[in-house]
């Protein structure tokens, strides 16, 4: 039997391989969802703690409207794990009965299909969308082109980067070991470099065969995360462009693995699970 909808200034707080977000319906709330307000709720010391805010739009034709806002109070425009947690949402507190659903992010249309064993979502697939490698979708700045295995000085150093769209902005580095100290150091520089003129996530990437990789991820607006589902897709979308991947890829990150898949055409599928954790109520 599906949970009651949200009450007034009620949240749900649901975590995806330890990435965790808090649900919100925002017309429900006393008071408004500014920046102040998110950054407030998402504080791990001074509030409830999480890596963003998955917001409750009214349904938008045949989906439902999104909004994601990271823990800084910048509104990201897709996050994968944030999506599967929305769609179990929907599911769990009986927002919708449908296992095949649409939902609307400010980075595009995301289409998902749950997989369901005696009443538990026990986990999700997700049509993520196209990506797509042309600067001006990134966005990056300097002249047009397709940014694979480009060299740019970082700092002190040069490094090779390939930038994916996947409906947000990712930077990809593929290295031969992943080293949590070179994360720590490269995000933020890269997530603000001039480069990014709205900013960008960053992934280390270490590729282990044609079917495994194991990733680093940087967040924009909220640092080192567990996991990132777009961050996987974009990834192996970089990796299969490289010829380094075959097209069904298991993306391991700290916080446990998600399975990607990409076509001839860049189109992505990301499938993994997505966990509740409890309700409360703001107060």
């Amino acid at each position: 039997m599906p949970l009651t909808r949200l009450r007034k200034d009620e949240f749900a707080k649901y975590h995806a391989l330890g990435n965790d977000y808090i649900v919100l319906d925002p017309d429900k709330l006393s008071g408004h969802l500014n920046e102040a307000r998110v950054r407030e709720i998402c504080d791990r010391n001074r509030g409830i703690g999480s890596d963003g805010i998955l917001a409750l739009e009214n349904r938008r034709g045949d989906g439902f409207g999104l909004r994601i806002f990271n823990p800084d109070g910048s509104e990201a425009e897709k996050s994968g794990n944030g999506v599967r947690i929305f769609a179990r949402f929907l599911y769990d507190f009986g927002y919708t009965t449908a296992k095949k659903f649409k939902m609307e992010t400010l980075g595009g249309t995301v289409a998902a299909q749950l997989m369901v064993r005696r009443g538990n979502v026990y986990s999700i697939r997700l049509d993520v969308g196209r990506a797509r490698f042309a600067s001006e979708s990134i966005p990056m700045r300097g002249p047009k082109r397709e940014v694979i295995d480009e060299p740019v000085r970082i700092g002190n150093t040069r490094r090779r980067i390939t930038c994916v769209s996947v409906g947000n902005p990712h930077c990809v580095l593929f290295v031969p070991e992943l080293v949590a100290e070179d994360l720590r150091r490269l995000g933020p520089q890269i997530e603000k470099d001039p480069l990014f003129p709205e900013r960008t996530n960053v992934q280390l990437a270490c590729v282990r065969s044609r079917s495994k990789i194991e990733a680093l991820i940087w967040e924009r607006g909220a640092g080192p995360t567990l996991a990132s589902g777009t961050s996987s897709c974009a990834i192996v979308a970089a990796a299969y462009r490289q010829g380094l991947v075959d097209r069904k890829v298991e993306v391991t990150m700290p916080g446990g693995m998600l399975e990607v898949e990409v076509d001839d055409d860049f189109q992505l599928r990301l499938i993994g699970p997505a966990t509740p954790v409890y309700r409360g109520k703001l107060i």
